[in-house]
């Protein structure tokens, strides 16, 4: 595998540093599903359900205001956008620690709401900053930071929690969470190809290059752009109506997010039952070090690779390679079985938000990405659930085989409806 690729988008502009902040601003909000769950179920001594419905406001909120928070970014330029996230995440964490649990659940759902859109300005950033031909890297290499962010911000929640207190690891997501909204906000990152023109044409860069990165931008907006270079604000005026990029195949692509949400976190609790079945679940971490190292893996060889492959192929390989797992005769052994599926995790996430990239315009993209969030929670909050009601009635092994199946009849259904899109005769001129 040549890592060519990955030092040619290392190299643009900006690009190392978004992805940087990327990694460290996802820490608290990784940390915190976790945080809240032991906050719950220690502190206020509630029942584990309670602590799932806690978990369950934030993600809630979280798939409502995804979409809307990335239209506000397209409407109202990154930094106006992020202001109300930063003051009402200070608010909500601020007082999370001394809630009862009925104002904790408010709290949560408002929290998932006005959440930072972190993951969603990183991806539409970078389809500024990365011309098309080499985004698929770009989102590799974020979803390998992804990835780095779930191993390291869980335990660190996990360590705060159990070291000082809930109330000190409350408190510690919500700095973190705070710091990460004024970085991001500082950095103030393009989400547009104008402001990116704009910030070259004022550092006096070669002209050569700002006119490649410009030829995306429709010739019909060329006087806009150049009215607005430098100023960095969207002109609302030129964002096209949500039916023209609604189409079917930017919908085939949010299914095969939540698709493979659904199978990785049923994948989670999964692995946790069969452990817990065999009596060996302090090896949690190892599993899922195993699990993500498969990823980044996975990872780095797909945003290499010289073709994109559709999301709906991958989820469907995806699925059929989790389904088995849960028959792993020991905890070694399902360290081996996950390997593969693994592989795919990091692979499945980087195409969907390729994809969204590539089928919407730029000046919706904000939006767009949004709903590409809300497919991932909505996914995410399904799957454990339906994990859990497999294990439940058959055994541990029974979550990985229903989200396997599960994963693997979304992807048929969507590449079925695809194929016969294809088929169907063009409709007549008149």
């Amino acid at each position: 595998m040549s890592l060519s690729p990955y030092r040619a988008v290392l190299r643009l502009p900006a690009v190392r540093t978004l992805l940087l902040l990327g990694v460290v601003a996802r820490l608290p909000m990784t940390a915190a599903g976790i945080v809240l769950v032991l906050h719950v179920e220690n502190t206020l001594g509630r029942s584990w359900l309670e602590a799932g419905l806690v978990g369950a406001a934030t993600t809630v909120g979280a798939a409502i205001g995804s979409p809307w928070r990335g239209r506000l970014v397209d409407r109202f330029g990154l930094r106006r956008a992020l202001a109300p996230s930063i003051v009402v995440e200070a608010l909500v964490w601020g007082s999370v620690p001394w809630l009862g649990y009925e104002g904790l659940l408010v709290a949560a759902f408002v929290g998932g709401l006005m959440g930072l859109p972190i993951f969603t300005v990183v991806r539409q950033s970078l389809s500024v900053l990365v011309p098309e031909a080499q985004r698929r890297t770009a989102y590799a290499v974020d979803s390998i930071g992804v990835e780095l962010s779930f191993m390291a911000g869980p335990g660190l929640g996990v360590l705060a929690a159990t070291q000082a207190s809930t109330t000190v690891a409350l408190v510690a997501v919500g700095v973190g969470t705070v710091v990460a909204g004024l970085a991001l906000a500082a950095a103030n990152p393009p989400t547009r190809s104008e402001q990116l023109a704009g910030r070259r044409v004022g550092a006096d860069v070669d002209h050569a290059d700002a006119v490649t990165r410009l030829a995306p931008v429709a010739a019909a907006d060329a006087e806009r752009v150049a009215l607005t270079a430098g100023t960095g604000a969207p002109d609302p005026a030129v964002a096209p109506r949500r039916r023209t990029w609604v189409t079917p195949s930017l919908l085939a692509v949010l299914v095969a997010t939540a698709g493979a949400t659904l199978v990785l976190h049923g994948t989670d609790l999964s692995v946790v039952a069969v452990l817990r079945d065999a009596g060996a679940v302090e090896l949690t971490w190892l599993v899922f070090a195993a699990w993500g190292i498969a990823s980044i893996t996975g990872g780095l060889v797909y945003g290499a690779a010289p073709k994109a492959v559709h999301p709906l192929w991958l989820l469907l390989v995806l699925a059929v390679l989790t389904a088995p797992v849960g028959l792993a005769s020991s905890p070694w052994v399902l360290c081996l079985a996950i390997l593969p599926a693994g592989a795919l995790c990091a692979p499945v996430i980087s195409a969907t938000a390729e994809q969204v990239a590539r089928l919407v315009p730029e000046h919706s993209r904000g939006e767009a990405m949004g709903w590409h969030g809300s497919a991932l929670t909505v996914g995410g909050a399904l799957g454990s659930p339906a994990a859990g009601m497999a294990i439940d009635a058959v055994g541990p092994w029974g979550g990985f085989a229903l989200v396997g199946v599960a994963g693997a009849g979304v992807a048929l259904a969507g590449l079925g409806v695809q194929q016969a899109r294809r088929r169907s005769p063009a409709p007549a001129v008149s």
